[in-house]
């Protein structure tokens, strides 16, 4: 198990990766993944495949996913560790969807970066804002008009809400009973809500995750919302021009504070997104 973006441990996203999962059925893991009960838990096929890259499956406590961050990170960072022969500059993992490549940038110190670069991601439909404010417990005054409310997706998708103010962000909560008429308008129950006011005076943004999973839950770093959150500002905000970094902190309303860092550009008409951030093994053990 680690922390991924997290400076230091017991803070960032907690994962658990099961090495050795080539063996385990769909119901095994799903099962796995409820007892350990973190955001997501992944299972590694150590043996690469034809194309070079790891099969390696995410699932939540709930169901199976085709992208997440924090996972694909985490997972890379232990296929790095206790697979590969060699150190490697590169890991390649075979998503269900895509094939992600995950980069180590060694500094030499304890806090080396790991940075994926995004898959594709497609622009959705356009949520109305008083919908959206009843769903989260906020007025619409506290939501940003002059962008949209959209929803993001590669492989997963999710709603990107521009708040006006840290205090909005800190106080919002997605409510799943208010977000059912959106739901049964097709918009997906995984909210990306962000700010430019934060915590931290170093930081350029910062954000927090909704999602459900047998109830509501808080991600304390999202790096899919990181994604998202790059091909939106690529789109509709003009600081951001065609290439930028930022540092996005997470994670500080649930005690378990996050760095996620971003790089975003537009290239010949074709938008990179790189998302990275340090990761900190907490323990290692045997699933018996």
């Amino acid at each position: 198990m680690m922390d991924v973006f997290a400076e230091r441990p017991y803070s960032g996203n907690p994962l658990a990766v099961v090495l050795n999962a080539k063996s385990l059925s769909d119901e095994t893991m799903q099962q796995i993944a409820a007892e350990i009960n973190f955001s997501e838990t992944t299972f590694v096929n150590p043996i690469p495949e034809d194309n070079g890259g790891y099969r390696v499956r995410i699932f939540t406590p709930a169901r199976e996913i085709a992208f997440a961050g924090h996972p694909i990170l985490g997972t890379a960072q232990i296929i790095r560790q206790h697979i590969a022969k060699e150190p490697c500059a590169e890991v390649l993992l075979n998503l269900l969807e895509s094939q992600i490549t995950v980069t180590f940038e060694d500094s030499g110190d304890a806090q080396n970066n790991v940075w994926f670069l995004a898959p594709p991601i497609s622009l959705g439909a356009i949520a109305p804002t008083d919908s959206i404010a009843t769903a989260l417990g906020l007025s619409p005054a506290d939501i940003k008009t002059k962008t949209p409310i959209q929803v993001f997706s590669a492989g997963t998708a999710a709603l990107i809400v521009p708040l006006r103010s840290l205090d909005a962000l800190r106080c919002c909560m997605l409510d799943l009973e208010a977000f059912a008429t959106l739901a049964d308008d097709g918009f997906p129950p995984l909210v990306y809500v962000f700010c430019e006011e934060t915590h931290e005076a170093q930081n350029d943004i910062c954000a927090r995750f909704f999602f459900e999973a047998h109830g509501v839950r808080e991600d304390p770093a999202t790096g899919n919302g990181a994604s998202f959150l790059g091909a939106y500002l690529l789109e509709y905000c003009n600081h951001a021009e065609s290439d930028f970094s930022i540092q996005i902190e997470q994670g500080h309303e649930i005690n378990r504070p996050s760095l996620v860092l971003l790089r975003a550009q537009i290239l010949d008409g074709v938008r990179s997104i790189f998302v990275g951030g340090s990761v900190v093994q907490i323990v290692e053990g045997e699933l018996l």
